[in-house]
């Protein structure tokens, strides 16, 4: 996924109100961009890390610019939530995901569940429908480990009840974790983060949905996902 124009960079004043970031370039201009990202982005949002802006110039938007990645541990971090569904949906299309390669469909936004829509719905006259959840990952707190989510996701927990389901119908299902960082090797649940989300992981993955998770390579020109990491099932953190 190339980003459409090249990116501004600057420096992070503050995060605020989840979808606001206040930011210097570095011409010295201060601005207010959209931060999409409704996360606690723990290692992220501190004051003085460098980040990188894209701009619209669509006259309709509030705010032209838009916080893209930030450099945080050493690595650079995509922090878009929006950009793994675009990620997934070109490597589909190239059958770059040997997991989920060969379908002859692609749908996206299928509704499915209670009152959900699946990120997407693959399909293929010959096989059984694939169901597949894309979950953007972007925490690390242990140098190499992206951890998911870094808030209470009561919503991705329902999406892996919702997932298992239609396994147990006997169809594919998937959640798929894309990590987007370029610092990390492996993957695992944020039990202290959310109790909830780390169990149900662990009992639909048990009751047949698949768990996939993918890094990224990341630059200030575009983001694509990069090769598999494994998932390092971790007991709860002592509180």
């Amino acid at each position: 996924m190339d980003f459409p124009q090249p990116l501004v960079r600057g420096r992070l004043v503050q995060r605020y109100k989840r979808f606001f970031a206040d930011v210097v370039l570095d011409d010295g201009t201060a601005l207010t961009a959209h931060c999409p990202n409704p996360g606690k982005m723990l290692g992220l949002n501190a004051p003085g890390l460098t980040c990188w802006l894209s701009r619209s110039d669509d006259p309709k938007r509030k705010l032209a610019h838009t916080l893209e990645l930030v450099e945080a541990d050493g690595g650079v971090v995509g922090i878009n939530t929006l950009h793994p569904n675009r990620l997934v949906a070109e490597a589909l299309a190239a059958d770059a995901i040997p997991e989920v390669s060969g379908y002859a469909t692609h749908r996206r936004e299928v509704k499915y569940g209670e009152n959900s829509r699946v990120d997407f719905l693959l399909e293929h006259p010959e096989r059984p429908p694939c169901w597949l959840e894309i979950k953007n990952v972007h925490l690390m707190r242990e140098p190499g480990l992206a951890e998911f989510p870094d808030c209470v996701a009561a919503r991705s927990t329902k999406h892996l009840r919702e997932l298992a389901e239609m396994a147990q119908q006997g169809d594919r299902a998937v959640v798929l974790f894309v990590v987007q960082r370029t610092d990390c090797d492996r993957f695992a649940t944020a039990a202290d983060c959310d109790p909830k989300f780390h169990a149900a992981l662990q009992e639909v993955a048990a009751q047949g949905v698949e768990v996939l998770v993918y890094g990224c390579e990341i630059d200030e020109s575009r983001v694509t996902l990069a090769g598999r990491l494994p998932w390092r099932d971790l007991r709860p953190r002592a509180t």
